[in-house]
């Protein structure tokens, strides 16, 4: 962890404000932009929109989240996917084993009947 255990956790004050005395079930999505911000205890079971640049995420809060930041749960890079002739065949071979797995379900009901 990157901050001191002495100086203890860090929690934005607007983020402890927006949950303070309010029940998760009463309270939609929190919107924050406080990607720094530690997970404490006491925002289990909230919603929290987190923004990651561009829009919010919203990350449903559970006692594993307990200690990390709440910008680890809003990923702020988009993966496409790695591209390039092999992803191509790949990509070919799957949509024509649909369509021959396609073809025999037919063929099968069309023999039923």
């Amino acid at each position: 962890m990157a901050r001191s255990v002495k100086k203890g956790p860090y929690v934005d004050e607007r983020v402890s404000r927006k949950i303070e005395g309010k029940r998760p079930a009463d309270t939609g999505t929190i919107k924050t932009w406080a990607r720094r911000s530690q997970i404490s205890p006491d925002m289990v079971g909230f919603t929290f929109g987190v923004h990651n640049g561009k829009d919010h995420v919203d990350v449903f809060i559970v006692d594993e989240m307990v200690g990390h930041t709440l910008g680890e749960f809003s990923p702020t890079k988009k993966f496409h996917r790695h591209g390039g002739k092999v992803q191509k065949e790949l990509d070919q071979r799957l949509r024509e084993a649909e369509i021959t797995a396609a073809k025999a379900a037919k063929t099968a009901g069309d023999a039923k009947k």
